[in-house]
């Protein structure tokens, strides 16, 4: 069978899964490279953390990097400089961010995944019932063979879309395993990150507090 048999025979269902795949494609495409523009996560982040802890040092290291990853510890930086206390806030906010922006089309894919078999087994009903009524007008009196192309016929259309439909929804599995990755990335960097923040905040406030109880005591 011929392309322009398969779009004959299907009707007008077999078009709109047509374009079903057109749309599908072109946002996987997208998405495809926009994780592949993002790159992968270095091990230059953790050797942020790994030396002695300075600000400005690690702005400049920053800037080399790129990705969510990199937007996030960014982010979580300019806050901690303008003195910003509750980071975790700051970091949960931006990763949110980040993460709607990797998952761009995800739920338009979701849905034309969902839908095109339950379109194509709409066709294949209306397809079925005209075939029925073909058979009420012939008094019964129908060939098999006549009968048979009839129901293939009426069934192209769930063909049609569960080949729409299944890879639709495996490449779909494939770029939310993708997010779901760079998401954990993301969540161990901020981590890392806010495990030194506070620790440098907390160490120079304790250290001038323990001194003025320390004054306070003698002074006693």
């Amino acid at each position: 069978m011929t392309i322009v048999e398969l779009f004959d025979k299907g009707g007008v269902i077999v078009w709109i899964l047509l374009m079903y795949s057109i749309v599908a494609l072109s946002i996987i495409i997208e998405r495809v490279l926009h994780f592949l523009l993002m790159g992968k996560p270095t091990n230059s982040g953790e050797e942020l953390f790994n030396s002695d802890f300075s600000l400005s040092v690690a702005e400049q290291q920053l800037e080399s990097l790129n990705g969510p990853e990199a937007n996030v510890l960014r982010g979580i930086f300019k806050a901690w400089g303008k003195g910003v206390r509750n980071l975790e806030s700051v970091a949960s906010r931006l990763g949110s961010i980040e993460l709607q922006r990797m998952e761009r089309g995800f739920r338009t894919l979701s849905i034309l995944g969902n839908t095109a078999p339950l379109l194509g087994l709409l066709g294949t009903i209306i397809g079925m019932i005209k075939a029925f009524m073909v058979i009420e007008m012939a008094g019964g009196r129908v060939d098999s063979q006549a009968l048979a192309g009839g129901i293939w016929e009426a069934m192209l259309t769930t063909g049609v879309g569960l080949a729409v439909s299944i890879p639709v929804l495996l490449l779909l599995h494939f770029l939310e395993g993708t997010a779901d990755k760079r998401a954990h990335s993301m969540r161990r960097y901020a981590t890392m990150l806010l495990e030194q923040l506070p620790h440098h905040e907390y160490t120079s406030e304790a250290s001038e507090a323990a001194h003025h109880r320390q004054g306070v005591i003698h002074a006693v």
